[in-house]
Formats: C-alpha cells, structure tokens, sequence
C-alpha cells in the first residue's frame, strides 16, 4: 500500500474496453437497481434500502419484502430460495433473521415448486434449534395475512426431517442445551409434526423431549440397547445428574468429563468459580471473548493464574482463531470493551489484566488470516476535517481507532488499496502503511489537522491521478453529509472519465440515521453507524451481490 503522496504507482487507469463501460452520455450509472439486488440487500441486512444501519435489528414484515413477494409472484421462487441458502450458508447475511422470514415466504407461496424448494432447504438454512424455532414462528406470523395454515403435510414433512436427519449425539445437545425460543419448544415442534423417528436413537431423543427422563429410564432400563442408543442414553443420564446435583465438585468432573455447556447447568452451578473455570476449558472462542470483564470481575480469572495463563494462550493461539474463524473487528470490540473496565450499565466492574489485554492485541493482528480477499482495487479515504475522539455509537471504541482499523484490515488484505486522508478541501499527506500497527495507524490519522468537509476528493483524486478503483469506502464524522458538492455526481464522473463502474460506500461512523442521497444507482450505499456487519455488507457490494 502506497500513501496519497507517494509516487511509481503503477495502477493508472485502464482502457474502457477492459472494465464495464458506461454507455450514457451523462455519465449516469447504467446499472440500476434491480429486483434481485434489493432481495439481496433485505437477505443480507433486513432492508431494500441501500442504507445499512449499524446494531439496528429490522422490523421484519410483508411491507419491508414487496420485492420478495414481487419475485415470487413472478415465478422466481426457485431463485429466490437458492439466494437465501447461499446467504445464509456462506454468512454473507449480517444476521439470519432475514433469511428466515424469507424461506418463511417462500414456504407458504402458492407455487408448488418453490414451496418445495423452501421446505428442502430447511436444514440447509436452519442449522440449530433457535433458528428452527424462528422459521415456524415466522410462519405463525405470516398465517393471518398470506390466508394459509401453519402445520400443513409440508411443514409436518420437513420438520421431521430436521430431527430424523440430525447426528443423533449432535441433536441430544441440542435439545438440552435450547430448550425453547420464540415461544416454541421442542416438544411443540415433535408433537405438532407427527415426527416418526427413523432411528432408536432419534426415537430415545424424542421420547426424551416428550416424555421426560423418568420415562426414558423405564423404557429402556430392562432392554438390550444398541451401542449408539447406549451412548445417547448415558450422555442424557449425564445431562439429568448434572441437574440435580449440588455437590460442586461432582458438577465440575461432569463438566470436564463430558463437555457440557453452561446452558445446560442451573443458574445456581454459575455462582461458582471453579464451575466457570471448568466451563472456560471447552467454551467456543467467541463466548470466551464477551465473558472476560464477568471473569476478572468475579476472579475466576486472576493475574498470574493458571487459568489466565491457559485463556490468554488459547486467546491468541493461530489454531483456535482458525478454528473459530474470528474477524479482527470482533476481537477489536471485545478487546476495547474489555479495556473499558465496566460493561454497558456499569453495573460490573474490573481492572483489565494486561496479560489479557496483551493477548487481545496479538490475536487482533493474527485473526487477519481468516478474511478472505475481494480481489477488487480500494481507495480509503478518511475524513480528517472533524475530530476523530468521538464514539461509534454502540461501542466503546472511537472514530479514529475504527477508521485506522477498517483502513488496515482493506490494506493488509487487499493487494491493491489506496489510503488517502482529507481535511482543508484538498487530500492531505498520509503515511499509513499496512505493516503499522493499530496504535500508529490511528496516531497517524489524529494528528492530521481538522478544516472543511469535501466528500468529492476522493473521487477528484483518483480522476486527476488516474487512478484505477472498484471501491471507494469513504469514512467520515460528519452525521449530516453536509457537503459542498455531491459525492455521488463526483462518482459519476469518475465512472465516465475512467470506464469502471466503480462503486462507492460513504459511511458516518456516528450517524444514526442520515442517507448521502435517496438514489436508485446500485453502486452507491450510506452506513450509519459501524459493527462487524458492516464489513459483510461492504465485502457483498463490492462483489456485486447487493
């Protein structure tokens, strides 16, 4: 990566004939949005909108779908069903919900073909309890106004297909471990689908959920089991003792023996620490991260302990970041609310552990491994005219830290990106380089003297300069886009100019609610605000997916 000033950049601008060429005089953007783009955009963040809200959880609705139903109606409902799987299955959706109202819809149209498809895709889409019992209430909800029933031979079908088609020590957890959401239980869903288990183990599981462990002992106690039943039934045995049991010391062996989860204990089990430390042993990585204040706080963790050191190894081990697939912005966060001493409320407090804090800051530069290149041409442009020390709204993290971070996960990532900074109506000097530090990086962006917002330099620059870029992402403190001149005409010149249909995000890391226009071009996408899935809808625009 090469900073605005520097010189031997060697990427200047191609001919028309080697990008898409733009065929209007005006220079206007000849891809408007289509359909399937804001089906997309609603699967990927709940809205067809092309502005992403940061931590805004979408009220979902037959009113915020009208292209869905538009599709559907069109007899695209096959299509429709393969881009919620592929959203769904590859996390390019910020969360599932969408998703699942979707196949939801899809499910109760009329066609046949795309009902079909909707329910064989359930297990597909729906890979745990919570998100089985989201897709039925969806369907409860949607049963007034699309005049359809719910626990029809489709739904009856496909639900019995989730349970008789799970490994059957996989669908024991997981009917101890989520009991119910969304106002269903699993009892619910087996007696409301007329489930015939396929297996003796599926049927002891379902017997279990039913009938209870009582039940289940005296079904089975005098019978020669199978291996596999022998197994689920001593895991289940487990799951009870552990339920019943106030001895500490026997719940902590059990724990370790047989990898329970602390959903799986009683409220009363978590008031112990050596509970904790046990539960800390087998915890996924992510669960780990949210817990360290809680931990430290009630001194499960303790300097210099044994168990501090085990987490802070594990923390940054390459293996487990792998493994859990962690982005560096959910390390970021976790770090900094970590460093802030206190969560949300301020209700529990602790002094950060440096060891802790070291650990963070390794794994932050380690998780990098785990995002995959775009393989498109970025120029990040920060906007240095107003001060960086303000918050992104939900977090504790400021401006400046976010906006160095973005710039370095797009310039360590990406092979061809242009960092440029802006602040006095014109691109100023910045020497951020990709092997910086996260530190440095945000020094670098501070001291830059603040002056009059120009959300068109960017733009400007790359035309001027000849520039070759996919992807403008231009991040700014300015919650009203009160510019000067328009971002987008600027965009749209330099689309003329240079042949590429190039795309732009302007994101206000403290907006909460502000568009850069109302615009039918589908280049073009406003963020308010800033959390992890701002990077999956960045990384699906700059696809081309949304």
């Amino acid at each position: 990566m090469k900073p605005s000033g520097s010189s031997g950049v060697t990427n200047n601008v191609p001919s028309p004939s080697e990008n898409h060429a733009l065929n209007s005089a005006d220079g206007a953007c000849p891809w408007e949005v289509s359909d399937t783009a804001r089906l997309r955009r609603f699967l990927c963040y709940g809205s067809e909108s092309n502005i992403y809200t940061a931590r805004e959880e979408s009220q979902l609705s037959m009113e915020s779908a009208t292209t869905l139903l538009s599709l559907l109606q069109d007899g695209q409902g096959c299509e429709v069903v393969e881009d919620v799987k592929r959203f769904a299955r590859d996390g390019r959706a910020v969360a599932l919900n969408p998703c699942l109202f979707a196949l939801a819809v899809c499910s109760q149209h009329s066609e046949q073909k795309t009902k079909q498809a909707a329910f064989e895709a359930l297990k597909e889409v729906c890979t745990c309890p919570t998100h089985l019992f989201a897709f039925v209430q969806y369907k409860k909800e949607l049963k007034e106004g699309m005049k359809c029933g719910i626990w029809g031979r489709a739904l009856r079908r496909a639900v019995s297909h989730w349970y008789n088609e799970q490994d059957a020590m996989s669908l024991a957890l997981a009917v101890t471990k989520c009991k119910q959401r969304h106002g269903w239980t699993h009892q619910d869903l087996l007696r409301l689908s007329h489930t015939k288990p396929a297996s003796e183990t599926i049927a002891l599981i379902s017997k279990y959920v039913t009938k209870g462990w009582p039940e289940v002992q005296t079904a089975y106690a005098d019978k020669e089991n199978l291996e596999e039943v022998v197994k689920v039934l001593s895991y289940l045995e487990v799951v009870e003792k552990v339920r019943h049991s106030c001895d500490e010391t026997e719940v902590v062996h059990l724990i370790m023996e047989h990898r329970l989860e602390r959903e799986q204990l009683l409220t009363d089990h978590l008031k112990s620490k050596d509970v904790w430390r046990a539960l800390l042993k087998e915890m996924p990585l992510e669960s780990v991260l949210r817990i360290l204040g809680k931990m430290t706080a009630d001194k499960v963790l303790e300097p210099g302990s044994r168990d501090m050191v085990a987490v802070c190894e594990r923390i940054q081990s390459e293996a487990a970041l792998k493994k859990a697939k962690l982005h560096p912005f959910t390390i970021l966060f976790a770090s900094e609310n970590y460093k802030r001493g206190h969560n949300c409320r301020g209700k529990v407090k602790w002094e950060p552990d440096i060891s802790i804090l070291k650990a963070l800051d390794t794994a932050f530069y380690k998780s990098f491994m785990n995002v995959e290149p775009v393989g498109k041409r970025f120029a990040v442009a920060v906007d240095v005219s107003t001060s960086l020390s303000s918050v992104v709204p939900g977090t504790s993290v400021s401006t400046a830290v976010v906006a160095a971070a973005i710039t370095m996960l797009i310039a360590r990532t990406e092979v061809d990106t242009q960092v440029l900074a802006y602040s006095e109506g014109a691109i100023v000097p910045c020497t951020i380089a990709a092997d910086m530090t996260l530190t440095q990086a945000t020094i670098e962006l501070v001291k830059i003297p603040t002056g009059m917002t120009d959300g068109t330099l960017p733009m400007t620059w790359a035309t001027e300069n000849q520039k070759a870029v996919d992807m403008f992402i231009v991040l700014t403190n300015n919650p009203c886009w009160s510019f000067t001149a328009s971002p987008v005409e600027s965009l749209r010149k330099y689309r003329q100019n240079s042949g590429i249909f190039s795309k732009m995000v302007m994101c206000g890391l403290t907006s909460i609610g502000h568009a850069i226009a109302d615009t039918e071009d589908r280049g073009l996408l406003s963020m308010c605000g800033f959390d992890l899935g701002a990077m999956s809808v960045i990384r699906n625009l700059a696809q081309d997916l949304i």
